[in-house]
């Protein structure tokens, strides 16, 4: 896993798209989510957020199996969105639902496109930290010749919808670059900040 310091963070200038309001899966990891909830609050006029296990108490995929749940996250979550954001913290990569769900997202099926994928730091990260390694794979950072792109915290609604909309075109224009293949984690990895498995 790599430690990847994000030059990416100035806004993407005016908003060329007007104001377009996409359905986002959140993929994140749920020991953030006060900070999860902050950023969906504060940024809810920009997208319309999906995420498992806000709902209600149904709303959980209680399984180990990682094609059962891959194909729960696409059937429940998925199907109606266009975009996933993965919300970075410190402990995010190492966890095995954000793999499933990236690999989910990232599934290019006959006759429907993948999402587009964006990893985001949460603000507590500042401008570094562990990506999921699927994220990892499909970005870098000069953001040539990959799928994924990866920023810090957005600072101005028009840039964070101006990220999302590149997503949105992503899914056609870049969707050769998508590396996939590699297996689902089976287990939650060690985290390379706190030393443990959560």
């Amino acid at each position: 896993m790599l430690l990847a310091n994000n030059p990416f963070t100035q806004g993407l200038g005016q908003n060329i798209f007007g104001g377009i309001k996409r359905k986002v899966f959140i993929s994140r990891y749920h020991g953030d989510e006060y900070e999860v909830q902050e950023f969906v609050e504060k940024w809810k006029n920009v997208f319309t957020p999906r995420m498992i296990g806000v709902n209600d108490e149904d709303d959980f995929i209680d399984s180990d199996d990682p094609v059962y749940v891959m194909s729960q996250i696409r059937k429940k979550y998925l199907q109606d969105t266009s975009v996933t954001i993965v919300l970075i913290g410190s402990c995010t990569h190492s966890r095995r639902y954000v793999d499933w769900e990236i690999k989910a997202s990232l599934r290019q099926t006959l006759g429907s496109l993948p999402n587009g994928l964006i990893g985001i730091l949460l603000p507590s990260q500042g401008n570094s930290a562990y990506l999921p390694p699927r994220l990892q794979e499909n970005w870098n950072s000069q953001n040539k010749d990959c799928y994924a792109r990866y920023y810090a915290a957005p600072t101005t609604t028009s840039q964070l919808r101006n990220w999302i909309e590149d997503a949105f075109s992503a899914r056609t224009l870049r969707a050769k670059y998508i590396k996939n293949s590699s297996d689902m984690m089976k287990y939650n990895s060690v985290c390379e900040v706190c030393g443990k498995t959560h």
